[in-house]
């Protein structure tokens, strides 16, 4: 109600600063003397200044002068106000122009006579009276009805970025006001920048002056305001706001702000992820959409937290049929769901079964026959799996067989099998495992139509049993940090970049390979844990104590991404590298097996010895 009053308000308004501006634009053309307008020009002048102020208010309201907020009015409106200023006025000389030509044949009954000046002179005080006004009220509301920042409380921000987001952002901080928060500098790479403001803020410095300034001018809050920047500059960054005491927040990259747009609300804080020091993965779509687009693909271990999000991806590249199969129905119904909201038309299935079962996973090879599989099921806790051996063993090894082996017999075109950097010389039965599993991929390859290949890479931020999870749930409680050894390192990426490699993996298969993702340079866990601390607003070791607990069973100080006789080899993409087989010998391997079976039903002290056996460079960690 409210509303519809000011915006009648305002078109009250418009009439009068319309014919104002009419009135002092035929001044200005006749030197303020009115007794000089001729008479032609008198006699038709009540009517111009009715139809103008019809024109005018239409072209004000096409160009929404009467909807907008102008207590938050910027430059998005200011150009409205001069379009419709423009438009109404050009609107305005096209009349006159007109009503001439048909006068001069008689057609018209008005004949109208505007001097051609006029409404170039109104369309500059449309402008300043229309666009004055409103700009008025926006002061209005900020200094005379008390809009003005609270000194009390106010955070002041140093802004790291002098480009057009560090300017929008500048500008939305002075705009909310409700944030209470002030920009008082900015901080920009560019030496040229240096000494120049922006919206009256000033560039004073470079990354390096950042403690030094934070200091200087009593800085609270961080935002780093540069959307293009890499992980590794924002890593630099954050290195050096962390000899702060200030809470650091950070603007999206490009990618993340879909739409383009830089907003307030799009400020976040500085998430794990951004310190990984990692360039985006540029994904060859036409490549992969090759052989993914209208096939039956299905993904086994599809409601896990890497099988799920293959989920997602492939479902974007038009899939023919897609069948997420999962033995826990919490975590498949939960993807199910989440695939029917985003991609209603997705001919999606959703099966119940373990891979371990050979009759169940025959039936369903039988009944959908899938052109790709994508294998990411299987158990993955390195410590549950050292007290657990033969269900890893059930699951990594005999389930990778029976999928392959169903997969081979029903025609599938391209099997890839998720693997793991722990499968390289490995320390414990989980890595043995997947090694076997990486085995047979390539010796059934060497009999098959099927393309059989592995993707190996490290660890995944935010995966079930990630050490960030725990991480965060021990900071929740006050700490402490649990830490294995403070020279454990680890390779990380995030879930969805490490899909989208897999499944550009998955499109330079020729079968046989071992594809070996980069994965950048490791990072100490120990470091992971302070950097984690200290995003969450804490001192490490006096808010939240970092515990060093010791190396846990078949846990590595350094892990390793490839073996040493696997050799390795670009591929089109250099976040890909690709290893060739070493071993392809399957009636070895199914003899090694079906005796491993006898003794995980016998004798499963023997378990570890005979996996050794299988695997040479398996040494358990003592």
């Amino acid at each position: 109600m409210r509303r519809k009053i000011r915006s009648k308000l305002l078109v009250l308004l418009d009439i009068f600063l319309i014919n104002f501006a009419l009135l002092f634009a035929y001044l200005l053309r006749f030197d303020g003397d009115l007794s000089a307008i001729p008479q032609e020009v008198k006699k038709n002048i009540f009517y111009i200044f009715i139809v103008a102020t019809v024109v005018k208010l239409l072209s004000n309201a096409l160009f929404k002068l009467y909807s907008s907020l102008w207590r938050y009015a910027g430059i998005y409106e200011m150009i409205n106000i001069v379009k419709a200023a423009f438009i109404g006025n050009v609107v305005m000389q096209c009349y006159v122009f007109i009503d001439r030509i048909l006068a001069s044949r008689e057609v018209f009954i008005v004949k109208i006579t505007v001097p051609a000046s006029i409404f170039v002179i109104a369309f500059l005080v449309d402008i300043f009276l229309i666009g004055g006004s409103r700009f008025a009220y926006r002061v209005f509301r900020r200094i005379v009805k008390g809009e003005k920042i609270q000194l009390k409380n106010l955070k002041r921000v140093l802004i790291i970025g002098g480009g057009n987001a560090g300017a929008i952002i500048i500008r939305e901080l002075k705009l909310h006001t409700e944030l209470n928060s002030i920009p008082v500098a900015i901080i920009d790479e560019d030496p040229y920048k240096i000494g120049k403001e922006i919206n009256g803020v000033p560039i004073i410095g470079q990354n390096k002056d950042i403690a030094d300034i934070v200091v200087r001018k009593k800085i609270d809050e961080v935002i780093i305001a540069i959307p293009s920047a890499t992980n590794q500059v924002i890593n630099e960054i954050y290195n050096e706001c962390s000899k702060t005491q200030c809470k650091v927040k950070i603007l999206p990259s490009v990618a993340q702000l879909i739409d383009e747009t830089v907003m307030i609300q799009k400020i976040r804080e500085v998430n794990i992820e951004d310190l990984l020091g990692r360039e985006p993965v540029n994904l060859d779509i036409q490549r992969i959409a090759s052989y993914i687009e209208d096939q039956v693909v299905i993904v086994t271990g599809g409601g896990g937290s890497i099988g799920s999000e293959l989920c997602r991806q492939i479902a974007s590249f038009k899939p023919k049929q897609l069948i997420i199969l999962d033995n826990y129905e919490n975590n498949a119904y939960d993807i199910q769901n989440e695939l029917i909201y985003n991609y209603p038309k997705l001919d999606l299935v959703t099966i119940i079964a373990n891979i371990r079962e050979k009759h169940r996973i025959d039936s369903i090879f039988k009944k959908y026959r899938p052109n790709v599989v994508f294998h990411a099921a299987a158990h993955k806790h390195v410590p549950l799996m050292e007290g657990n051996p033969t269900e890893a063993i059930k699951n990594n090894v005999f389930g990778t067989m029976n999928v392959a082996e169903c997969a081979d017999k029903y025609g599938t075109k391209r099997f890839v099998l998720i693997s793991t950097d722990k499968a390289v010389n490995p320390t414990n039965i989980m890595g043995a495992t997947k090694r076997i599993g990486e085995m047979i991929i390539q010796a059934i390859n060497k009999h098959s139509n099927t393309e059989f290949v592995a993707v190996r890479f490290g660890n995944v931020l935010g995966s079930n049993g990630s050490v960030i999870p725990l991480f965060k749930k021990q900071i929740e409680q006050g700490g402490p940090v649990t830490v294995t050894h403070t020279e454990v390192t680890r390779f990380f990426m995030t879930i969805p970049e490490a899909v989208q490699l897999v499944i550009q993996a998955g499109a330079m298969a020729n079968g046989g390979e071992i594809f070996v993702l980069d994965m950048g340079n490791p990072v100490k866990i120990y470091d992971l844990a302070r950097n984690l601390i200290k995003l969450s607003g804490f001192e490490p070791d006096e808010d939240i104590k970092i515990e060093v607990t010791g190396l846990r069973p078949g846990e590595k100080l350094y892990e390793e991404l490839l073996m040493d006789e696997e050799g390795l080899k670009s591929t089109a993409n250099k976040k890909i590298f690709v290893a060739q087989p070493v071993f392809t010998d399957l009636a070895l391997l199914k003899r090694e097996l079906d005796r491993l079976k006898e003794i995980i039903m016998t004798d499963a002290d023997e378990v570890m010895e005979y996996v050794q056996m299988i695997v040479p460079t398996y040494k358990k960690a003592q």
